[in-house]
């Protein structure tokens, strides 16, 4: 992997990162107190239906599906930067219809066309687009390069606003490290991560706060690295607040193909824990007309390295906790849970179901999120939760590349403290006034707020 930084020691780390939630909180001489709404400038790589862009600008310029209710999410977005205009794009369109000046760079978005910072909060959003792949078949989007020119105008303009940065703050390592350590130097409140994590659980579970944690699992049926980040996250999300808190990652590898069996052979991850998280699945009630129930055994065919094979991601934290993110078949919702805890005979296990619009359904809690996050200045969850699994997720790519050799983590070896971040989770209210057969929206329109 990329190094460049070391992370500190644990007792210094706590003790900086609660002196930054102070200076995060008062936002570097920035008042949070509720008397007016935060001005957004959204920077975007593209803006097509059911892109990122599209998911969550529908959500946060209009009123927001949360909880079964439509709430204001008390923001305005003053300013759009596209980076690049497909075919089927709606930047330019809806721009003009709903009168967001459309700007040409990202500096003058943040600046409303003049020469200093004039919004009070950032949304960067670096996902789909036509970019080049890296050595590690990764797409290279420009997160780093979206926060970085962020920070070179507030730096001119010596005002530093809060920042959400959409999935893992950069596909390398030491980029993502950098853009952690820059943020807290200069005092700008950073939030970044999954939509995945704020989903409805079925069945609701919680795993107990302080309990011990033997091992966790999460499966999904989509895409290497892009999906494998969701199942990061949502691991993390689930065993952080863990007896011991968050001390860190020590090894990752990626296993497919021949590897793939012998590990499972082995027994590197539990049967019944794989097993349970899909019947998970299976009890949700979200299962769609004609859709197969999903498998829990393997294919007949042999197995290969092709990205579109199982795969997966094995996780050795520093507590001893064992981790594993598994690849199981192709279907793009699912995104299942089940993890040991000592003294608990059974699995605890779940499905994160992301509701009856698909992808959309799962960001109205997410953008509820970040909307209290600009209107307060603080993150409901940790941005080193994304942090660790930036770097888990970088390390897994080497291991991939490598045909499957372990990569030592010792600079995902540190700590943070979890947060109770339940009032922003959906709890499924939401699904009873969207349906499956409620008319889903195929042109960039935000629902009216009043």
């Amino acid at each position: 992997m990329n190094q460049q930084h070391t992370i500190i020691p644990r007792r210094e780390f706590l003790a900086v990162t609660g002196a930054l939630a102070i200076t995060s909180a008062v936002g570097r001489g920035m008042a949070f107190d509720g008397t007016r709404r935060p001005k957004v400038a959204a920077i975007f790589t593209e803006l097509r239906h059911r892109s990122h862009a599209y998911n969550i600008l529908i959500n946060i310029m209009g009123s927001c599906l949360f909880r079964g209710k439509r709430v204001d999410p008390g923001v305005d977005v003053v300013a759009w930067y596209a980076d690049q205009f497909p075919t089927d794009d709606m930047a330019r369109e809806a721009s003009k219809r709903l009168n967001v000046p459309l700007f040409d760079s990202i500096d003058k978005a943040l600046c409303l066309g003049g020469k200093d910072l004039a919004v009070d909060a950032v949304l960067l959003i670096g996902e789909h687009g036509d970019y080049p792949q890296n050595e590690f078949h990764q797409i290279m989007y420009p997160r780093k390069k979206f926060f970085d020119e962020s920070v070179k105008t507030m730096q001119r303009s010596q005002r530093f606003v809060p920042v959400f940065n959409d999935k893992h703050l950069s596909y390398r390592w030491d980029w993502s490290k950098e853009m952690y350590d820059t943020a807290r130097k200069l005092g700008i409140p950073l939030m970044a991560g999954s939509s995945v994590p704020l989903a409805e659980r079925r069945p609701a579970i919680e795993v107990p706060d302080g309990a011990k944690v033997i091992e966790a699992l999460a499966i999904h049926g989509g895409d290497v690295e892009v999906s494998d980040f969701h199942c990061l996250e949502v691991i993390q999300s689930m065993i952080e607040a863990r007896r011991g808190g968050e001390t860190g990652i020590s090894r990752v590898e990626f296993l497919t193909g021949a590897a793939f069996d012998k590990a499972q052979h082995e027994g590197r991850w539990s049967a019944d824990l794989v097993a349970a998280a899909m019947a998970a699945e299976q009890n949700t009630g979200l299962q769609r007309k004609g859709r197969p129930l999903p498998r829990t055994g393997r294919p007949a065919a042999p197995p290969t390295a092709k990205p579109e094979s199982d795969h997966a991601i094995l996780v050795t934290y520093k507590d001893g906790m064992r981790g594993a993110v598994l690849k199981s078949g192709s279907a793009s919702d699912r995104w299942n849970f089940a993890c040991r805890l000592e003294g608990r005979a059974e699995p605890l296990a779940t499905a994160f179901c992301n509701g009856p619009w698909g992808n959309l359904s799962l960001f109205s809690a997410l953008s509820h999120a970040i909307a209290h996050f600009y209107r307060t200045g603080k993150s409901p969850y940790p941005v080193e939760r994304t942090l660790l699994v930036s770097g888990a997720l970088d390390a897994a790519l080497h291991s991939h590349q490598a045909n499957g050799k372990p990569v030592a983590t010792t600079e995902l070896e540190f700590s943070y403290r979890a947060q109770d971040f339940r009032p922003f989770r959906e709890m499924g209210e939401s699904w009873k006034v969207v349906t499956a057969e409620t008319p889903q929206p195929t042109t960039f329109t935000p629902a009216p707020r009043d």
